[in-house]
């Protein structure tokens, strides 16, 4: 069944996932964000970067070359991003959703939130095509 999220199967992670982007030089927009795991509920605090239509996260803030993503959603993938303060009844949240998947995030502040909002929107549009929603890889989900 294809899924917003997809847990990594086995140790090693794609290169091909990234499609090379140079992840680490020149992002679009990047920042702490808290995201809600996909199968345990749980919040956690993660580096994220926009960068090529692709949005990636990691567990450290210092990302370069030899850093490896924790997982990447291809915006082309997503329908809608959103506020979602009144979904989770938490303050700065907002939502990204494909057609079958809705994954949340909390920014530090309501301005944080509008720019994450803002740029993701942009990024969905430039980047807008027919894909299916298993290119999603979440690392997070393994743990």
């Amino acid at each position: 069944m294809a899924s917003l999220w997809r847990a990594a199967m086995g140790g090693a992670q794609s290169a091909d996932d990234y499609e090379g982007v140079e992840f680490w030089s020149g992002p679009e927009r990047a920042g702490w964000l808290t995201k809600q795991g996909q199968y345990i509920k749980t919040w956690r605090r993660r580096w994220f970067v926009l960068k090529q239509g692709k949005l990636f996260w990691f567990k450290e803030s210092t990302v370069t070359r030899a850093s490896r993503p924790r997982g990447v959603i291809p915006v082309a993938t997503c329908l809608t991003v959103k506020g979602a303060e009144d979904v989770l009844n938490k303050q700065f949240a907002f939502e990204l959703s494909t057609r079958s998947e809705t994954m949340y995030f909390i920014a530090d502040s309501d301005k944080e939130k509008e720019d994450w909002i803002n740029s993701i929107g942009r990024s969905i549009v430039q980047h807008s095509r027919s894909v299916t929603d298993n290119e999603i890889v979440d690392y997070d989900s393994k743990q």
